[in-house]
């Protein structure tokens, strides 16, 4: 029962610890339309690709011309 405890206890913690990084932000997608590694390169990263960095300047994607 201890080490149930003490593994609930550690994956609490850890949960914690990350959920501001699994924090995404709905209103961003939901008005652009957009899933979140169109402007991320990877899901919960802030690192931002192309589109993102577009997105931070004109708070809007549209005349974001995607590169082929």
């Amino acid at each position: 029962m201890k080490k149930l405890l003490t593994a609930l206890c550690v994956t609490g913690g850890v949960t914690l610890l990350f959920l501001p990084f699994l924090m995404a932000t709905p209103e961003y997608t939901k008005k652009e339309n957009k899933a979140c590694t169109y402007c991320h390169s990877a899901v919960g990263k802030p690192d931002l690709n192309d589109a993102g960095r577009y997105y931070k300047e004109h708070h809007t994607l549209d005349g974001y011309k995607e590169k082929k």
